[in-house]
């Protein structure tokens, strides 16, 4: 009887060989379990950096939510924003989260394990930038303390890592497929620094070395 919403990473307008997005099966098999287990309705959204239309239906995501009877929701206007605190945070101490996020029975977090230009990796602490409207704040003062600050607010109660197709190179969005790494792996875990820190291992890279990795262990958001 609960609603379910589920943040994938639609952010890109890139198909899903490009593994920009996360995978459109997993985000499918996940819907399936939920309504299977008893939800009264499954959301998906994010807040896209490509046009949100041509993501939701480049990615494949649209679709395949449609198809297992999940509900599409856009994230693309201010409207469905509302302010709120963050208590714990130093750098972010306020935000506008999206409105379906915040009245979630469950929160499921779903990133897709890829490099990225302006943090090194992309995993389920920064995935949760799809949450809010005002993403320039964040690359504007601190990014990987807004990132922990963030994390500090609103954990997700399971995060699911896809890590199949690993963007190795060239991320957020990637250039083509010769920057993906068949990784076929997945991490899940209701603490979310410690599937990023075995995310950030898996893709060879020490989880200290990436700063909101051990920013939020050093803000006891989770375990490293």
């Amino acid at each position: 009887g609960q609603k379910v919403v589920v943040k994938p990473n639609i952010g890109w307008d890139v198909s899903p060989e490009r593994a920009g997005n996360t995978n459109p099966k997993l985000v499918s098999r996940i819907i399936s379990h939920c309504l299977n287990a008893g939800a009264k309705e499954v959301y998906v959204v994010d807040h896209t950096c490509d046009e949100w239309t041509r993501c939701y239906k480049n990615s494949g995501i649209e679709k395949t939510v449609k198809d297992v009877g999940g509900k599409i929701a856009p994230g693309a206007s201010e409207s469905y924003y509302n302010d709120v605190a963050i208590p714990k945070g130093k750098s972010l101490k306020k935000t506008k989260e999206h409105e379906l996020i915040l009245n979630a029975d469950v929160f499921i977090n779903v990133p897709i394990l890829k490099s990225h230009s302006g943090t090194s990796l992309t995993i389920a602490m920064k995935n949760l930038m799809g949450n809010v409207w005002d993403r320039k704040y964040w690359h504007g003062t601190d990014l990987h303390q807004c990132i922990a600050d963030f994390a500090t607010y609103r954990k997700p109660d399971l995060n699911i890592v896809d890590a199949y197709a690993v963007m190795k190179s060239n991320g957020p969005r990637g250039v083509s497929v010769e920057d993906v790494v068949m990784m076929k792996a997945q991490l899940m875990s209701t603490d979310i620094v410690a599937v990023d820190a075995a995310a950030a291992k898996l893709f060879g890279m020490k989880p200290e070395a990436i700063d909101y990795i051990q920013i939020a262990t050093d803000m006891k958001v989770g375990r490293m």
